[in-house]
């Protein structure tokens, strides 16, 4: 299982923890320094069955400086994916990705659903 992650944010600090005092075993990989492609995007939004803008980082400020708020409503789905493999910090987090299921966001009541907690 992959873990997508920056290790600055909180809710990613209490994602990792959950994950560990679960004994969930993942490869981290930090979404700053090795953002995700044009192809990993397009392949976990079609696998997790989310609208496009769940994997917004909406709060960041990469986000608002770039005014996609106003951008995303007349872009295609591809110009989104290019602009989320643009930059790491762009991609909502965090984020797991596995062979069953693509979760987006820190919820911990759905993480403990989906791995039995």
């Amino acid at each position: 299982m992959l873990f997508l992650w920056y290790p600055k944010c909180t809710t990613c600090q209490k994602a990792k923890k959950w994950l560990d005092d679960n004994q969930v075993s993942y490869e981290a990989r930090d979404i700053k320094t090795d953002n995700p492609t044009f192809e990993e995007i397009k392949e976990w939004h079609n696998r997790s069955g989310l609208p496009l803008k769940r994997f917004f980082n909406t709060s960041g400020l990469v986000y608002k400086e770039k005014e996609l708020k106003d951008k995303l409503p007349g872009m295609t789905e591809e110009e989104q994916y290019k602009i989320l493999a643009s930059d790491g910090m762009l991609v909502k987090r965090p984020l797991i990705v596995d062979e069953k299921k693509v979760l987006v966001g820190f919820k911990q009541e759905e993480w403990a659903a989906f791995y039995g907690k």
